[in-house]
């Protein structure tokens, strides 16, 4: 979008939030960068530069605005919605793999030469990877400065960078101010009071429906992992360098985030896995622009618009669960996992109480005895060989991973059948255009809204609502009163 002069230019002087995150304003004058919806008057249109990136910005010698904060607007929606080169290695980026794989790593993981990524990188957002890598982590730092009373050195390494001096220098760079100076403006009342426990406020782009996000959460939740307490849905989450317990809750204009860590170095990769378990970088106008198009839609749209797509923290840990909730009632799913858990899951502390475990790897459910399980031999086996498949890297289910790929891989295991494949990718791939024809709730939803009910004639009639075919799904389960469509009250 950047490269459109007269759209951006229009989107900033309307102060529009929709586009925050899908481009940045750069003003020549002053040599500062902004978020469209900047409150401040907006510059002359020759002034104006527009980048699409914060780090492309920050390479061309700009400094983030103090006003806007552009650094923590929500993320472009393309990444979500995007299934290429690109927008891969920009989940990935967001996870944090290039601070602790490198530039190498990144690359593997995308089965590209790091040549290539560096210059399809550069090409469309104007910086390589370890300059977006850097701007990631001066959002980290800064977060880290504004929230904790960490010694200033501790930020520094947990935020990833490698030195204190160039964690001094590109604080001031981006922000134009020293660290020190960063802590003293810090808003009354936003600083944690013990290391390693954060509280956040996570943007998105209005409007958001909460009701049908945090209902399947909580209605989902497995015991001892994940719960519903005090208005907020509470997870365990295994990370890269130690684990954390979450804490989200909604709000009228962002979702308010109380992190726990045992190592601040994954602060970045939580915040990462927050955002997509919730859907906070998606483009509610876009989306339902689109579905209120259908006639059939468009009433379901106008009385609850906003509606996100429930995913999960951790991709494996859900293609376990899918497997589990075959052919079951949401509460019998639970109860499978649930029992999952206390057999293999590791065991941690919650000063709050009510989370027990991490729900178990792949790695960990290896040597699973199948005769342990209270199900089906048939389902038993397709449990074992999905286990099986995660743990030997048959199934890749990462962030980064190809999304057609990965549907063929899981099509390929015995007993995984398409409804089983697309709930994946809906929730654990994150595609927006993933359906699932043959579910229950959705069929007998659009039987009651005079779509067609058979599978094949559904899949016709949704080639309308591509690509955000996921959402339509959302929409439509909302018409039934179960559990999963309602924000808990208790």
């Amino acid at each position: 979008m950047h490269t459109d002069f007269e759209r951006c230019l229009r989107a900033v002087q309307s102060k529009d939030a929709r586009f925050d995150g899908w481009f940045y304003t750069a003003v020549r004058t002053t040599r500062i960068y902004c978020r469209p919806s900047c409150p401040v008057v907006p510059p002359k249109p020759e002034n104006m530069t527009f980048y699409p990136s914060a780090a492309a910005a920050q390479q061309a010698g700009y400094r983030a605005c103090k006003r806007c904060r552009p650094d923590a607007s929500p993320g472009s929606p393309q990444w979500d919605e995007r299934a290429d080169l690109v927008a891969r290695a920009m989940r990935l980026i967001a996870d944090g793999v290039v601070d602790r794989e490198g530039v190498p790593g990144l690359a593997a993981r995308l089965g590209y030469s790091t040549r290539q990524v560096e210059r399809q990188l550069l090409a469309e957002l104007g910086a390589g990877p370890l300059a977006l890598a850097r701007a990631q982590r001066a959002q980290t730092a800064r977060l880290l400065v504004e929230t904790t009373e960490l010694p200033m050195a501790d930020v520094a390494f947990a935020a990833g960078f490698a030195s204190i001096r160039t964690f001094n220098d590109t604080v001031r760079e981006v922000f134009a101010l020293a660290p020190t100076e960063l802590r003293r403006r810090a808003r009354p009342g936003a600083a944690a009071a013990l290391p390693g426990a954060l509280a956040l406020r996570l943007p998105f782009r209005q409007p958001l429906c909460p009701d049908n996000l945090f209902g399947h959460l909580a209605a989902t939740a497995v015991p001892g992992v994940e719960e519903w307490r005090d208005g907020a849905y509470r997870r365990t989450l295994a990370l890269p360098y130690g684990h954390g317990i979450v804490a989200l809750s909604p709000r009228p204009d962002h979702i308010d985030c109380r992190l726990s860590l045992t190592d601040l170095r994954d602060l970045a990769g939580a915040i990462a896995r927050c955002r997509r378990m919730l859907d906070l970088d998606a483009d509610p106008e876009a989306v339902d622009g689109l579905l209120a198009e259908d006639p059939v839609l468009a009433p379901l749209v106008r009385k609850a618009p906003g509606r996100r797509v429930p995913r999960t923290a951790d991709a494996d840990e859900f293609a376990v669960r899918a497997v589990l909730g075959q052919q079951v009632s949401t509460a019998a799913a639970r109860t499978h996992a649930g029992r999952l858990v206390t057999a293999h899951g590791q065991k941690i502390d919650d000063p709050a109480g009510g989370l027990t475990h991490l729900f178990p790897s792949a790695a960990g459910l290896a040597g699973l005895d199948p005769e342990t399980l209270a199900m089906p031999r048939t389902r038993r086996a397709t449990l074992t060989g999905m286990i099986a498949a995660l743990a030997d890297g048959a199934v890749q289910l990462g962030v980064g991973s190809d999304r057609d790929r990965a549907r063929a891989q899981l099509a390929a295991l015995p007993g995984v059948g398409p409804w089983t494949v697309e709930c994946i990718a809906m929730r654990a791939l994150g595609d927006p255009d993933a359906f699932t024809p043959t579910d229950l709730g959705l069929r007998r939803a659009a039987a009651h809204l005079g779509l067609p009910a058979t599978p094949a004639a559904l899949v016709r009639h949704s080639a309308r609502w591509r690509p955000w075919r996921a959402y339509a799904v959302q929409y439509l389960w909302a018409t039934d009163d179960h559990p999963i469509n309602h924000l808990p009250t208790d």
